[in-house]
């Protein structure tokens, strides 16, 4: 379910997906990155990729740190969809495994989802087995912080 300030467009007429496109990457740390870029590409003429990218990187970090993904062979897959009202939502799917709260140093708590929750429209986990999980997240025009500062 989209949030009120995505759906109000979504009343009139039902939300065109333009384009999807998937990309699949072993998950080590410096494939972060390429994920990432991945992204950037897709994502060229959007003012959501700034809020979109930080979002994949803090999702596809957690799949190479915590998910089964991590053992050796482990991948993870990027699926973006963009809608013809610049939403735009990106999954990651990673090999899923039992979700651990790491202790961090100093008692720090984890961050990553925290950053998406505040940049994202939506944000989700779905299928959380020990063989596929997926994490989602969406940005829209009007809830994306880089986007109402413009």
């Amino acid at each position: 379910m989209l949030n009120e300030t995505c759906a109000s467009s979504a009343a009139t007429r039902p939300d065109v997906r333009q384009a999807s496109t998937e990309g699949s990457f072993p998950a080590t740390a410096s494939q972060v990155t390429w994920a990432r870029q991945f992204l950037e590409n897709l994502l060229t003429d959007s003012p959501l990729a700034a809020d979109a990218v930080l979002c994949l990187s803090e999702v596809a970090t957690n799949s190479v740190i915590h998910s089964n993904s991590r053992c050796e062979g482990g991948c993870f897959t990027v699926n973006v969809e963009r809608y013809d009202n610049g939403r735009v939502r990106v999954e990651v799917e990673d090999q899923g495994g039992p979700w651990i709260q790491r202790a961090k140093p100093g008692g720090q708590l984890s961050l990553g989802l925290r950053i998406v929750g505040q940049l994202a429209s939506e944000w989700g986990i779905k299928g959380t087995s020990d063989s596929a999980r997926t994490v989602w997240f969406e940005v829209c025009p009007a809830r994306s912080p880089a986007h109402a500062a413009a």
